[in-house]
């Protein structure tokens, strides 16, 4: 079973039905999880455009994805376990005082049992196979320093690949994240890849530092994004 494991209280003891929990998930919850977004992907692709607008392309994009995820799991329970996505989910655990506002993921895979528990989906869009220098930030100034999934020992970067090929994206990611990318076993037919690294944890922090990040290129051919131009 693999080791990593999401820790529920920054500062509290993992309750045993927890790690009871945990166990049951871990062993296949990313397979799980990612094929619930490739298939939804699948179904958007042939909604295209769907609810997509130029103006608000990430966002958009990430709105009719959702949609489509929902739909896939519908009366899905994997494991006995309820499970949802949400989009733009609040991560509070770093936030600082009030009034301000926490991060908020793309998406996350939420336990309606255990709130705090998500499996977090960052995504940018790609508008060449180059053009990864927003993709790269989120990966090494988030994820990788805990500010974001500081419980979680996964999560995802999608690509929204407008132009391009998805081989490029992940020879372009090896040089200037840099990182090791492997094929996923079980999506071997598919642009996923995963990297595996060590973050950053403060001290006195129960923050996994194992952390692996699983990569999927998302291709949409003939989208556009809306140039911005000064009044």
């Amino acid at each position: 079973m693999d080791k990593r494991v999401l820790l529920t209280q920054p500062s509290s003891p993992v309750p045993k039905d927890f790690v009871a929990l945990a166990g049951r998930w871990c062993a296949n919850y990313s397979v799980t999880l990612l094929n619930f977004v490739w298939q939804g992907y699948d179904l958007l692709l042939n909604d295209l455009p769907a609810g997509i607008n130029d103006k608000d392309l990430e966002r958009s994009i990430t709105e009719s994805l959702e949609l489509r995820i929902r739909k896939v799991m519908e009366g899905y329970e994997p494991y006995d376990i309820h499970l949802y996505i949400q989009h733009e989910p609040g991560e509070r655990e770093k936030m600082s005082s009030p009034p301000a506002r926490p991060k908020q993921y793309d998406l996350a895979f939420k336990l309606y049992d255990q709130e705090r528990i998500m499996w977090p989906i960052e995504a940018k869009v790609l508008e060449t196979d180059g053009a990864i220098k927003e993709y790269k930030k989120d990966l090494n100034n988030e994820f990788l320093t805990c500010q974001y999934a500081p419980f979680s020992s996964e999560g995802a970067m999608l690509g929204y690949l407008l132009k391009g090929n998805p081989n490029n994206v992940f020879r372009n990611l090896e040089k200037k994240i840099p990182c090791t990318l492997t094929t996923h076993p079980n999506f071997q037919n598919r642009p996923c890849k995963m990297s595996d690294h060590v973050r950053k944890v403060e001290a006195g922090k129960p923050y996994p530092s194992q952390f692996r990040c699983y990569h999927l290129i998302l291709e949409f051919p003939g989208i556009t994004r809306q140039s911005h131009k000064k009044a």
